[in-house]
């Protein structure tokens, strides 16, 4: 397997121009850095301390933030690389202005270029980030005796069972790994058994929250409309179907006039689907708003849909009750946390394994609550929809990302 995967890495490196020219004609890659990908730096490394950060995207780099935070006080440490995959998550970094930490796209897995990649910066200690797991960087850090840490680990049911079916290979991967913090018991689990020696349980660093990752506002325009209006529910990340939830529901307190001048916002995963999303609405006689017209709100707007990408915080800011999509369907759930930080109550339907124990937390703390059917889910909008935002359960999730967050520094102390 490790021969057929070095072969498919050749294969790849011969056709990654085109792969890299279509993303730049997309707007998915810079077209000034993307001979990062090949190991060709646009940045020094300093001299002293280098260590490596690997995240896959904004979701993974946003969780070691509040990490990458407190290791910058380190003065054993003097630089803090982090590599990611997508343009989003390197103009995050930008925007945060850290000192120590800079940023480069991560290089293809080609054993030539990994190798001269790691020649060059020369990190004292790879963090692998949630489930970025790439056979030919590991194989090329652990020759070098450069530790290897996965951090924050994740793995769902469907990663789990492709691994198992190479179990050999697996094993020759994960065995390599130092350490593996793990972010729940499953992944604890499966961990063990695919290989890894030294597996500890710190919890999801993605409850920590960090002090200079800021949320942009609204514009005024569509800020002074919400703010006269009464929201009814936020759905975010829906799928497929799942909007009809909202549709009903919408249609159900304002046919029953329940509550005045209200709107619901649907934010749809997959923006490709907003024409479709739109005619549904339309069906059911309700006047419907695109976030990207760029034209004037009509006030009599029933349902509000965002479709535009990177919106998700802005609207979470204005809601007090949100439902997050993917639970109503077999996709496994989206996850809550950015909703639950920024203060909101959060509503789901029951298939949320791929979240399973952060839902758990969440519902622990009186953040989230489960429901199965329809006429469930209206009563839970019609008992939270008068509610303020959750400012006491707010504190103790705080508290919680507090503690993970510094169990897991504690542990990379040891590695520094």
């Amino acid at each position: 397997m490790k021969i057929v995967y070095r072969l498919i890495s050749e294969l790849f490196l011969l056709i990654s121009p085109i792969i890299i020219l279509y993303r730049i004609i997309k707007g998915k890659e810079n077209i000034f850095r993307f001979p990062e990908r090949y190991a060709i730096r646009s940045l020094k490394k300093e001299n002293g301390n280098l260590i490596w950060f690997h995240c896959s995207s904004v979701g993974e780099l946003l969780s070691i933030i509040p990490l990458v935070e407190k290791l910058e006080l380190n003065t054993k440490i003097k630089q803090i690389l982090i590599t990611t995959n997508t343009l989003s998550s390197s103009k995050i970094i930008k925007k945060l202005n850290l000192r120590k930490t800079i940023h480069q796209f991560f290089p293809i897995d080609n054993f030539i270029i990994i190798k001269k990649f790691i020649n060059y910066w020369k990190p004292s200690v790879l963090f692998l980030c949630e489930s970025e797991i790439w056979p030919n960087l590991i194989d090329e850090i652990k020759k070098r005796n450069i530790k290897l840490v996965l951090i924050n680990g994740r793995m769902t049911l469907r990663s789990y069972l492709r691994w198992k079916k190479i179990k050999n290979f697996s094993k020759s991967i994960y065995k390599k790994f130092d350490l593996c913090f793990a972010q729940n018991d499953e992944t604890f689990k499966r961990l063990k058994f695919l290989g890894a020696k030294n597996v500890v349980k710190l919890g999801n660093l993605k409850f920590a929250t960090s002090k200079k990752v800021k949320y942009d506002f609204l514009e005024k325009k569509y800020y002074t409309f919400f703010k006269k209006k009464r929201i009814l529910i936020t759905a975010a990340s829906t799928h497929f179907n799942e909007e009809n939830f909202i549709i009903q529901n919408h249609l159900y307190f304002k046919v029953k006039k329940k509550y005045n001048n209200i709107v619901s916002i649907i934010i749809p995963r997959h923006i490709e689907r907003t024409e479709q999303i739109k005619d549904e609405i339309e069906k059911s006689n309700l006047r419907v708003f695109l976030h990207s017209s760029g034209k004037k709100i009509n006030h009599e707007t029933d349902i509000y849909i965002v479709d535009t990408y990177g919106e998700l915080n802005k609207f979470y800011k204005l809601s007090n009750l949100v439902f997050m999509g993917g639970s109503l369907i077999k996709h496994g759930g989206q996850n809550p946390l950015e909703a639950a930080k920024l203060g909101c109550k959060v509503i789901h339907g029951p298939n949320i394994m791929n979240f399973r124990e952060i839902y758990k937390k969440l519902s622990f703390l009186g953040i989230s609550t489960m429901f199965n059917n329809y006429n469930n889910g209206t009563r839970l909008i019609n008992k939270s929809v008068n509610k303020s935002r959750l400012v006491f359960e707010n504190k103790k999730l705080m508290k919680y990302g507090k503690k993970i967050l510094n169990s897991t520094h504690q542990e990379i102390l040891k590695f520094i």
